[in-house]
């Protein structure tokens, strides 16, 4: 595979936010758990949408810092210029002519590299352009890089700065607005093009509170831990896992307080597998979600039915998301991605 392919489509390994009912079933019996069934499934939609928007910010931030050579340390990885995304340069040892991998993967904003008085700073201002059709965003990201560092270097640990960065779901206009900072890690160091040939990469993720302020005006805390393993088999393959332990459970990838006011955890308790191979969607992976009221755990890689399915390039994969009440009260609904 040509390493430029390799580098352009690996870092966008998003999933869409997207979501609406296709089916349902319940007791009724859930409603001796203190959780409606509106309240689950609010929450579970809440937790794709906020845990897959924190991700596409993670994958932004890889995008542009691989794609100038001042900050990914690569020798030259000048490509042609395409794409509407505006990138600026400050300071005098950034090659301009080295940013343009940055275009049509950061399709929505202006990016800026600033080198100026020994600082590495990149500023991702988004636009409110719908490009992928399924959401805007306006906002600001702020990712740094210590001087002196490079990304391809092992442990090399930028900061993600989110400002007031508001995505709308383009289908309900339901929106969310993040803010909040994460430690972002090449723990073993290297630069997804030259994947095919080092084998794997493993990125970390981690924060100490992003703050999440939900349509409804609720504003909650949440906490990240993840791990994200770059590895090559007909394609990059990306497997995602939590990281965290609570002395109870291991595997924990976000935890906090929902917008109902319920504190909550999250468990990738099967990895959660994206593959170039089907077109960079998820395709398997479970997350398990502990609240005081009941447990729901989401499996995907689906068909409408609910079934395991194969590797589409377009159309939609479903999740399905399963609650059980602590009264033993269940709800199950299978949503696309």
């Amino acid at each position: 595979m040509k390493a430029n392919s390799i580098n352009r489509l690996a870092i966008i390994l998003c999933v869409a936010s997207g979501l609406f009912f296709c089916s349902c079933k319940k007791d009724n019996s859930s409603a001796n758990s203190g959780n409606s069934n509106e309240n689950v499934s609010a929450a579970g939609d809440d937790q794709a949408q906020v845990s897959d928007e924190s991700d596409a910010i993670t994958d932004d931030a890889t995008t542009a810092l691989n794609a100038a050579s001042s900050f990914s340390g690569e020798d030259n990885n000048a490509v042609s210029l395409s794409g509407n995304t505006e990138v600026n340069a400050v300071g005098t040892d950034q090659q301009v002519g080295a940013q343009f991998k940055i275009h049509g993967l950061i399709c929505d904003a202006t990016v800026t590299y600033d080198t100026s008085n020994n600082q590495r700073i990149i500023t991702i201002v988004y636009d409110g352009s719908n490009c992928r059709g399924n959401r805007t965003r306006t906002g600001t990201v702020v990712v740094t890089l210590p001087y002196g560092q490079h990304w391809k270097d092992a442990n090399a640990t930028a900061t993600i700065d989110v400002q007031q960065l508001k995505i709308t779901r383009v289908r309900d206009g339901r929106s969310i607005v993040i803010n909040g900072s994460k430690t972002f890690t090449n723990v073993s160091g290297g630069l997804l093009k030259d994947l095919a040939t080092l084998g794997s990469i493993i990125h970390t993720v981690k924060s100490d509170g992003i703050s999440v302020t939900f349509d409804n005006g609720k504003q909650r805390v949440w906490h990240i831990s993840k791990q994200r393993l770059y590895t090559y088999s007909n394609g990059i393959v990306l497997t995602a896992t939590g990281t965290y332990s609570d002395g109870t459970d291991d595997n924990i990838a976000e935890w906090g307080t929902n917008r109902f006011g319920n504190a909550f955890k999250s468990l990738i308790s099967e990895p959660k597998i994206f593959r170039q191979d089907c077109d960079f969607r998820l395709t398997a992976g479970q997350n398990t979600v502990i609240t005081d009221s009941g447990t729901s755990v989401i499996t995907y890689g689906l068909d409408a039915n609910g079934d395991p399915t194969g590797c589409p390039g377009t159309g939609n994969y479903y999740y399905k998301l399963v609650w059980t009440g602590v009264n033993g009260g269940t709800y199950t609904v299978i949503l696309p991605y």
